[in-house]
C-alpha cells in the first residue's frame, strides 16, 4: 500500500436513519497516538450534541482506553496483533525515519520509506482481518443500524476493496489546516478545512509550574517539545541540545522522558508531560520548539507564538517548511545541528520582531473565522447524516473508472477518427496517382 502523509483527518461514510431533533448514532475507526487525541475532541462534542458515538478499536489499541469514563462507547474486537507489536513498530519507524533516512539519493530514500510503508501495511491488513472475520462483531455492527461512519483514512479498513475505492466513498473530507497554514489553490466542494479546531484559550499551569514560569522575569520562557511519540532521543542529541538550552536568559520546560542530559542547565526543568497549549497560550512564553506536528504547529499558530522547528518525520517537514515561508519559523536539522545552530535560532525567532509579528498575524487570520473550526466540523457531521449524504457535492469523476477518469475513451475515439482522416487522405492521393500515372502512360502510347 501506497500512501502520503497528509492532514486530512477524516473520511465520512454514509447511513441512512438519522432524522431532524434526534441524536444520530456514530461509528468511528480511528487511529493511535496525535490522530485520536484530535478525533476525540469531535466525538466529545458529538456525544454532548446528543449523539450516540461507538467507537470501533482493537484490544491493541494503545491510547483509545475502554476504562477511562467517558460517554463515548466502546466495541473492542480481539486481534492477533499485541501492544507490543504496536509500541515496537511505532520505536523502529521513528528511529528508521528520524536516525536512518538517507539524505543524498531519491532511490536510497523512496527504497526506505517503501520498507516502512509495506510494514505498516501487514499490519493494517491483519486488523483488518480480524475484524472482518469476525462474523459476531459484524453482524451486531449491522445490525445497530448506523447513520454515519468516521474513519481515519491513514488507517483505513472495509470489506475487499482498494484504498482508492474507499476513498472514493467518503460523502466529506475534514481536513485539519486552515488558510493560516496553507497556501491558496483550487478545491472540491466537499473538502472541508476546520484546520486549529483542537485549540482552545490557556487555562491555569499547576502551582510548581506557575511558579517556575513566573521566576524568568521579564526574559520570559521556551517550551520544548518534540511530541508524544519520540521517546528515543540519543545522549549524544540530548546533551548538545541541553548546552544550547543553558546558553539563553529563558527558563525552558523541555517535555523529555529519557536520562537527565549532563550538560542540562539550571534554566531548565524535564517533563514527561506538559500542558502544551496552556504553556503557549501563557504570556510569559516567547518562543516554542517543536517537532512540527500539526497539533503543536496550529496551538502555535493560535497562541501566536514563533517557533524553532526540528521536524523528525512524516508531514512535520513540510509543516515547519510552510512556517518558515510565512516567516513564523526557523528550521533546523535534528541530525545536524550544533549547539550553535538551536541557540542562534532561538535567539533569532525570540529577538527578531518580525516573527513574532508574522505569528501573531497568522493567530489573527485563526480567530476570524465565521464559524470555529469545532463547530463547522460537527455541522458537517450532521449534515451529512440529515441529508442521509453529500453527493450533490461530490464530483462526478469518483463514479467514473480509470479509463473514463484519464479520457483513453475520448483519446481514442480521437485517435480513431484521425486515422480514419489519415487513410481516407491516403486512399484519395493513391488513387488520383494512380489515375494521373494511367492516362499519363495512354497519352504517351498513343
Amino acid at each position: 500500500m501506497s500512501m502520503k502523509w497528509i492532514s486530512v483527518l477524516l473520511l465520512l461514510q454514509l447511513g441512512c436513519y438519522f432524522s431532524p431533533g434526534s441524536g444520530g448514532k456514530v461509528l468511528v475507526w480511528p487511529t493511535e497516538y496525535s490522530h485520536w487525541i484530535n478525533m476525540k475532541i469531535i466525538l466529545e462534542e458529538l456525544v454532548q450534541r446528543g449523539h450516540e458515538v461507538i467507537v470501533l478499536t482493537s484490544s491493541a489499541s494503545i491510547l483509545v482506553d475502554p476504562n477511562k469514563l467517558s460517554a463515548i462507547k466502546f466495541e473492542i474486537f480481539p486481534t492477533s496483533i499485541t501492544k507490543h507489536d504496536i509500541l515496537g513498530f511505532a520505536l523502529k519507524l521513528t528511529n528508521k525515519w528520524t536516525y536512518d533516512m538517507p539524505k543524498d539519493t531519491f532511490w536510497t530514500y523512496f527504497s526506505l520509506m517503501q520498507e516502512i510503508f509495506w510494514e505498516y501495511s501487514d499490519i493494517m491488513e491483519k486488523f483488518c482481518t480480524d475484524m472482518v472475520l469476525n462474523k459476531k462483531l459484524i453482524t451486531n455492527l449491522q445490525e445497530s443500524r448506523f447513520d454515519l461512519i468516521l474513519a481515519d483514512p491513514i488507517g483505513p479498513c472495509a470489506e475487499p476493496t482498494t484504498l482508492s475505492e474507499l476513498m472514493k466513498k467518503a460523502e466529506m473530507w475534514l481536513i485539519r489546516t486552515y488558510w493560516d497554514f496553507e497556501f491558496p489553490r483550487p478545491f472540491l466542494p466537499h473538502f472541508e478545512y476546520i484546520g486549529g479546531f483542537h485549540c482552545k484559550p490557556a487555562k491555569p499551569l499547576p502551582k510548581e509550574m506557575e511558579e517556575f514560569v513566573q521566576s524568568s522575569g521579564e526574559n520570559g520562557i521556551v517550551v520544548f517539545s518534540l511530541g508524544s511519540i519520540v521517546s528515543n532521543m540519543t545522549e549524544e542529541r540530548a546533551n548538545v541540545i541541553a548546552s544550547a538550552l543553558a546558553q539563553i536568559p529563558q527558563k525552558v520546560i523541555w517535555r523529555f522522558d529519557g536520562k537527565k542530559p549532563d550538560t542540562l542547565g539550571p534554566n531548565t526543568r524535564l517533563y514527561k508531560w506538559i500542558p502544551q497549549n496552556d504553556l503557549l497560550g501563557h504570556l510569559k512564553t516567547k518562543a516554542f520548539i517543536t517537532h512540527g506536528g500539526a497539533n503543536g504547529v496550529y496551538e502555535a499558530i493560535y497562541h501566536g507564538i514563533p517557533m524553532v522547528g526540528v521536524p523528525l518525520f512524516a508531514d512535520q517537514p513540510d509543516n515547519i517548511e510552510r512556517m518558515k515561508t510565512k516567516g513564523a519559523a526557523v528550521r533546523l536539522d535534528f541530525n545536524t545541528m550544533s549547539r550553535t545552530d538551536l541557540l542562534n535560532a532561538l535567539k533569532t525567532v525570540i529577538n527578531d520582531p518580525s516573527y513574532k509579528e508574522n505569528a501573531m498575524k497568522l493567530s489573527r487570520i485563526q480567530h476570524d473565522q465565521p464559524m470555529k473550526p469545532l463547530d463547522r466540523a460537527v455541522f458537517w457531521i450532521e449534515f451529512v447524516m440529515l441529508h442521509k449524504g453529500a453527493k450533490h457535492l461530490r464530483p462526478a469523476s469518483h463514479d467514473l473508472n480509470w479509463f473514463q477518469y484519464h479520457s483513453w475513451d475520448v483519446l481514442g475515439f480521437l485517435l480513431a477518427c484521425v486515422a480514419t482522416a489519415i487513410f481516407v487522405i491516403t486512399k484519395c492521393c493513391l488513387f488520383c496517382c494512380q489515375k494521373f500515372s494511367k492516362r499519363g502512360r495512354k497519352e504517351k502510347r498513343e
